[in-house]
């Protein structure tokens, strides 16, 4: 019978991407199982724990709080996900307010990209959905030099 392969405290920083002492905090807050540990008292990971940490590292990313991300620890990888409607929802949930934020930030992309083409308009960062503006709509936002005032400020 194969022997599964464990890892190191290093091999599993570098593997997962988060240093080895946030890995030890993750075990100190009961994010991770406490790692078992060899003879000498080095720790030791295995396949399922760098899963789990990549999974925290992914939620993290999101920007979900370490405390809600419990219950989806205690979720095994193949369960299925019908087991556990409140977690799909909340993950939902989770997934729409992220989705709101690339949008919200895109439209920030926008204005930037805009101010960087155009240099010379204002336009406001609102909280309304972006949409494209042409080049006659972005024309409003000009600054006349002459005048010193935007169009739209008439």
């Amino acid at each position: 019978m194969k022997e599964e392969p464990s890892f190191t405290i290093k091999q599993t920083a570098e593997q997962t991407g988060i240093t080895e002492d946030t890995i030890r905090y993750y075990e100190k807050i009961a994010l991770l199982p406490r790692a078992e540990r060899k003879d000498n008292g080095h720790r030791i990971y295995r396949r399922e724990d760098i899963d789990t940490i990549r999974l925290i590292v992914c939620l993290k990313k999101t920007g979900m709080p370490l405390e809600e991300m419990r219950p989806f620890l205690t979720v095994s990888a193949d369960a299925d996900p019908a087991e556990y409607p409140e977690l799909v929802e909340r993950l939902r949930s989770h997934r729409t307010n992220i989705v709101n934020q690339i949008a919200s930030l895109q439209q920030v992309v926008d204005f930037i990209d805009m101010k960087l083409e155009d240099g010379r308009y204002r336009q406001e960062c609102s909280n309304e959905e972006p949409k494209f503006v042409s080049p006659v709509e972005r024309s409003y936002f000009t600054v006349s030099a002459k005048e010193g005032k935007s169009p739209v400020s008439e």
